[in-house]
């Protein structure tokens, strides 16, 4: 009913009531009469303008599908401004082709050869594919990631693993997991973060102040997965497995293993057998994220915090509780070109109860994710029971169509060890810079050429995919 019909009704019906009250209230004043017909009259006009403001009832599905398709436009015209690796290719296989024509949907996977180097591996050859994904329709779904490697160093390494970090649609569940299989030569630089004991012989030679690298060869596989569920938007409880085992290990010119090194010592007095050992235990870790993409966030947080509990019941050489904390912040400083990011993250990794194997002790480039942090040292340079780790970058674009960008990072790292240096007593600092190639623009993946810096004369070329956190 429209306004003008309302305006018609009412005053009819205001007569119909003042006859009604004459009729049966003839002692009824007028006023009473007439203030009944007002109050009857505003209801009229206050329910015809409350119900004009309603309108429709709105089709939530087809709302739902018109929002999707605005945020997947633009999604595409901001990836049309950008080059990537393949657009170089199709420019120089296709120069004649209509720049206007439509742009083919880049693809989600990526694979190149795996060259790299850093001080760690020394130069390496191999075949690498990363991939990324949203799975269904929903645009809040957090991209899936993987990846998978296979190749051999200059340092006689031979390396091969496939990894995954998968959001089903709407985030519901997230599966996290590796697979390794290697043949490997760790780099040992001695127990801590490099404090000199001072007196005792054996204590200085585990703790090794002056770093003299050592080698450790072994055969080691690796296993592990963690089930995620989200019980809050952003927040997720999971569990899993991790199976780390260890053979044929040999220290590369020991003869004996009563020699004094820094493994040998470690095994004598925590009970570890120097030849082959197992890490084995459940996983059971609270997870909230809100990056915007897995492999380059421009904004969001990232939090990971969880129990370890190696079991001899599961064949773990030593039971053993560990407790480790991730937190990854990402800050855009600019809204029309979100590239520009400042960086922070913090691992740290503390034995509460119980003995880990040596090579499983928690330090440089040991963290769970990409094994990406403490560039300017070899992974395990420092190491001990408790860890913590933090680093701050900035990313920058370079070229106004994204393909070349840069950053610039500088870490700290700290350790305990078993002369009487606590955590947080000493730091030991690295920084650097590097040059970003856009590999896949879908998936905001990078080819990273890093230099960095550290102490005891410590630097090093570090070559990846995808940033280092």
């Amino acid at each position: 009913m429209s306004l003008s019909v309302h305006y018609i009704a009412a005053p009819l019906i205001l007569i119909l009531i003042y006859k009604q009250e004459v009729k049966d209230n003839k002692g009824s004043s007028r006023f009473n009469i007439l203030f009944k017909g007002l109050i009857f009259l505003s209801f009229i006009i206050i329910s015809n303008y409350t119900f004009a403001q309603v309108g429709a009832p709105v089709d939530s599905v087809k709302s739902d599908t018109a929002k999707i398709a605005a945020i997947k436009r633009k999604q595409v015209a901001d990836l049309k401004k950008q080059f990537d690796v393949g657009d170089l290719f199709n420019l120089v296989l296709h120069p004649k082709k209509d720049p206007d024509a439509p742009v083919k949907k880049s693809s989600g996977i990526t694979i190149v050869p795996n060259i790299a180097s850093n001080p760690t591996i020394g130069s390496q050859l191999g075949i690498k594919a990363v991939a990324g994904r949203k799975l269904g329709d929903d645009p809040n779904t957090l991209l899936s990631v993987a990846a998978t490697s296979a190749s051999i160093t200059t340092k006689n390494i031979i390396y091969f693993y496939i990894n995954h970090n998968i959001y089903t649609p709407g985030n519901k569940w997230n599966f996290q997991g590796n697979l390794v299989v290697a043949k490997t030569v760790s780099p040992d630089e001695g127990l801590g973060i490099g404090n000199n004991p001072g007196g005792n012989g054996v204590d200085e030679i585990l703790a090794n102040p002056q770093r003299k690298v050592r080698a450790l060869n072994s055969l080691y596989f690796n296993i592990r997965e963690k089930v995620y569920k989200e019980v809050e938007k952003n927040l997720f409880i999971g569990a899993g497995a991790s199976f780390d085992i260890r053979t044929r290990i040999k220290e590369r010119g020991d003869t004996s293993i009563h020699q004094l090194t820094p493994y040998n010592i470690y095994n004598d007095r925590h009970g570890f057998n120097g030849g082959d050992y197992r890490a084995d235990g459940l996983l059971f870790n609270v997870q909230y994220t809100t990056r915007d993409n897995q492999n380059r966030a421009y904004k969001g947080v990232y939090i990971d915090a969880g129990f370890r509990i190696n079991s001899r019941w599961l064949a773990s050489s030593k039971n053993s509780v560990q407790f480790t904390t991730d937190f990854r912040k990402y800050f855009s400083l600019s809204d029309e070109h979100p590239e520009h990011v400042i960086a922070f993250w913090n691992w740290g990794s503390y034995l509460i109860s119980g003995n880990v194997p040596y090579l499983e002790l928690p330090g440089t480039s040991k963290d769970g994710g990409g094994f990406r942090s403490g560039r300017g040292y070899t992974s395990g340079y420092f190491k001990g029971t408790k860890y913590n780790y933090s680093e701050v970058e900035y990313r920058f674009p370079i070229l106004n169509n994204k393909f070349l960008s840069g950053v610039t990072f500088a870490n700290v790292q700290t350790a305990n060890d078993e002369s009487g240096t606590k955590l947080f007593q000493t730091w030991q600092p690295a920084y650097g810079a590097g040059l970003r190639i856009l590999f896949n623009k879908a998936t905001r993946t990078n080819l990273c050429l890093d230099y960095a810096w550290g102490k005891y004369d410590s630097k090093g070329f570090f070559l990846n995919l995808n940033e280092a956190f």
